[in-house]
């Protein structure tokens, strides 16, 4: 009998635990964009560990009221508690001395030290100027910026010193240290605004009928450029900005960076925002459109002793009059090989003063130069000069200067990050020898690489094991054999505490939310649960984990896929794009688009067999993945979307004319491209917060990858969706916030003019008027994604 009776139990319990569940049938629309911390739960973040290593602080909302608040847990676990304060009472910002036995930092403008033993707290200084960026020069000795200039402090004697006597003045104008003084002015924008104006007169028909109706027709257009330009915008962004001041440890250098910023300043665009609390509209000012001037950089050098300035001359730098690749294209236009407008970014001194290294990286994102510098003399040594004929980039290597670089302590060798090999990889380089060594090889990115306290080794994460997969390492400073700490394969987001004994772990997997864990800093030690953020709404369904898979391209690329593969299919395939181009989707962790993850599983429970593509120019896979859409935008990034259609087609059994695709941003752009050029392949679209025009985008990251629209038009043409409108047939739902100060409310307006003029009639428009690119209300996210459903449920969801 009591076998029965506990089988019984057992039986109801399991009965129950079943009634728990629900099926994905059940899910609706409103459920999955309800806001996600009621639904879903809100995950920790911002972790970081406490000064004695036995408390990890972050921030969370385990009440899903909408409020992250900060929180504390024991590395041993137990009942995480919420707390005002994570500082332990140490400043936000502040620099160790070489023992880390006291620390220098600025308070309210002054500058204090702390001795940690006794905690005993110094003012070092009191004046009316604002002193900040202090830092142990010596053991005695301070180093901090007030008024643009270097100071420096004894803390023995207290004698405070004026390193340098620099002036803040207007001089762009300048001419430099071999530094050719380029027409930065009016001209350049002139330029791009005459070209904008032509462009808007190829997108429609109408506005180029206006520009010959008499004058008074114009009223209203001269935002679209012209060539008086404003001038107006002059301001103090104009005067050189000195930044970055650094006493050389041997004390006799001072370098330093003068920012120059656009002699007339950059054109920016107006949003109007329609619902506002005044009833009125308003302008919101955002960005500028690609090809406008941009500001530079450049290094100078003060000589303490000597009392004199020089700046470094970039006709020292290898290749500075090297033509793109791209000009031959252009085979009727004049190219003159004359120095590139380049800027020198990072300055760092070895420890001893011996060294000095320096980074500069060319405006058209081309080059990037690590340089050694002789500041006696000002000579550039090259160790490094990673030249790309696309463009820059990759895990750890900025244009813009920083990114992985520094000294190792034995204060002559270097680190840095180059896509040398194809994949974006840890170096050093010696330069007492000269002698450059690959640490990391492999069919792999390297992320956030960092050195153990004692300097004996590196801690870095990578995608060894699979692209989407990522695993906390370590491998000796000088190099070696790899070895993996973390083991459970998903996302590793790893904080080393700071006795580096334990790694606190951000962790999550393809159907299931980011967690804290926390784990012994050995190889194959257990990862231990500390958090549970899950919300019962989200708990009740059984999400489906997506097969990850990969298919062949029309190169013979591999094209890494999730595939979300229904039990009763419908004979319908839905393509799902992710946004931002150079951005990794198809991995083993808990993706940032959560809602398209539960959207695409709603989907699939109603028979629809989906698709999500890491496509050419997606994070994750190397430099030849991420440049595959240089000068062409909608070219292998779209084709391996048509190429997910016929994978699907053949090998899922997907029908013919069934098949839609949506995404947002990015992926609205390709959406949109899909629907116009492959209007056979891709039935029902809908495109959200759409590049329609790249022109019309910004500078950073177009000009990347097309280069300028006066430069390189061909690449604009053949890139915009706008110019291939007519080839629209299936059905288009169009989305847009129309306060979007990232792509412009514009761009989706000039595209529905041309549609209208083109005579299409298959296709409609939902606005978000108070919404920016990444919509905030759950209202916005509810209409946005019924429509969508809506559309495919009413054309490709429907059987012949």
């Amino acid at each position: 009998m009591r076998k029965i009776g506990i089988f019984g139990l057992l039986l109801f319990w399991a009965v129950v635990s079943y009634a728990q569940t629900k099926p994905l049938s059940q899910l609706t629309v409103e459920e999955i964009m309800q806001a996600p911390e009621k639904f879903i739960g809100t995950s920790p973040s911002r972790v970081s560990w406490s000064k004695d290593s036995k408390s990890i602080f972050f921030y969370w909302d385990p009440d899903g009221n909408g409020e992250v608040s900060s929180y504390k847990i024991s590395k041993n676990g137990g009942q995480a508690e919420k707390v005002e304060d994570t500082s332990e009472g140490w400043p936000s910002s502040y620099e160790y001395n070489k023992a880390k036995t006291k620390i220098v930092y600025s308070e309210g403008g002054d500058i204090y030290m702390k001795e940690l033993k006794s905690g005993k707290v110094t003012r070092l200084t009191s004046t009316n100027s604002r002193e900040v960026s202090p830092s142990f020069h010596k053991e005695n000795v301070i180093t901090f910026i007030a008024d643009d200039n270097l100071f420096s402090i004894d803390t023995e004697t207290g004698l405070m010193t004026q390193l340098t006597n620099f002036i803040i003045t207007n001089n762009n104008d300048e001419d430099r240290g071999g530094r050719r003084n380029v027409n930065n002015g009016n001209s350049g924008n002139r330029i791009q605004d005459a070209w904008l104006r032509e462009d808007q007169a190829t997108t429609s028909e109408i506005l180029a009928e206006r520009r010959n109706r008499p004058r008074r027709s114009f009223r209203g257009f001269g935002s679209f450029g012209g060539f008086g330009g404003d001038n107006d915008n002059r301001s103090a962004v104009e005067l050189e900005n000195i930044r970055g001041l650094q006493l050389s440890a041997d004390g006799k250098f001072v370098s330093f960076t003068v920012y120059h910023a656009p002699e007339n300043g950059a054109k920016r665009t107006i949003v109007p925002n329609y619902v506002t609390d005044s009833g009125y509209t308003t302008d919101l000012n955002t960005r500028e459109k690609v090809g406008g001037e941009q500001g530079y950089s450049e290094i100078g050098i003060y000589n303490v002793e000597g009392d004199s300035v020089y700046y470094l001359d970039k006709m020292q730098l290898p290749g500075i009059t090297d033509l793109p690749d791209y000009v031959k294209d252009y085979p009727d236009k004049e190219w003159k090989e004359e120095p590139r407008k380049v800027s020198a970014t990072t300055t760092i001194w070895s420890g001893d003063g011996k060294y000095a290294v320096v980074q500069f990286s060319s405006e058209d994102n081309k080059d990037r130069w690590i340089m050694r510098l002789i500041p006696e003399s000002g000579d550039l040594i090259t160790i490094d000069r990673q030249r790309d004929e696309a463009w820059i980039a990759g895990p750890g290597i900025s244009s813009f200067g920083g990114g992985t670089f520094g000294f190792l302590p034995d204060n002559k060798t270097i680190y840095f990050q180059s896509e040398k090999s194809g994949y974006s990889h840890l170096y050093t380089h010696d330069l007492s020898t000269g002698v450059t060594k690959q640490l990391t090889n492999g069919n792999y990115e390297v992320y956030s690489p960092f050195l153990s306290e004692d300097g004996s080794k590196w801690y870095f994460t990578a995608n060894m094991k699979h692209p989407g997969i990522r695993h906390f390492y370590s491998i000796p400073v000088g190099g070696g054999t790899p070895t993996q700490i973390t083991s459970v394969d998903g996302g590793n987001n790893v904080t080393l505490s700071p006795d580096e004994k334990t790694l606190a772990i951000e962790y999550s997997y393809i159907d299931q939310p980011t967690e804290l864990y926390v784990q012994a800093n050995k190889p194959g030690a257990k990862a231990e649960k500390l958090t549970e953020s899950l919300r019962d709404g989200f708990k009740q369904y059984d999400w489906h984990e997506a097969e990850i898979i990969t298919f062949k391209a029309e190169d013979g690329a591999d094209v890494h896929a999730r595939l979300y593969k229904p039990e009763n299919p419908n004979g319908a395939g839905v393509i799902f794009v992710h946004g931002a181009g150079y951005l990794q989707n198809v991995h083993y962790w808990w993706s940032t688009y959560f809602r398209e993850y539960m959207f695409n599983n709603m989907l699939m429970a109603k028979g629809y067999t989906v698709l999500d593509i890491d496509y050419r120019a997606s994070s994750g896979y190397g430099r030849d993945w991420r440049t595959g859409i240089y000068r062409y935008m909608g070219g292998k990034d779209l084709s391996d979307q048509i190429d997910g259609a016929k994978y699907l087609m053949n090998e899922h059994g997907v029908e013919a004319g069934r098949i839609g695709m949506y995404g947002g941003s990015y992926g609205g752009f390709i959406t949109l491209f899909a629907m116009f050029k492959y209007p056979d392949v891709i039935n029902a679209g809908a495109a959200l917060r759409s590049v329609t025009d790249w022109a019309h985008y910004n500078h950073g990251y177009t000009s990347n990858i097309l280069n300028t629209p006066v430069e390189d038009p061909i690449a604009y043409k053949r890139s915009s969706p706008i110019y291939f409108a007519e080839g629209l047939k299936g059905d288009l739902l169009i989305a847009h916030g129309m306060v979007d100060t990232n792509v412009h409310f514009q761009d989706v307006v000039r595209l529905a003019q041309r549609l209208i003029e083109l005579g299409k009639d298959n296709w409609e428009m939902a606005l978000y008027p108070v919404e920016n690119h990444g919509f905030t209300e759950p209202s916005s996210w509810t209409d946005e994604y019924k429509r969508i459903f809506k559309l495919f449920e009413n054309t490709i969801g429907q059987k012949d």
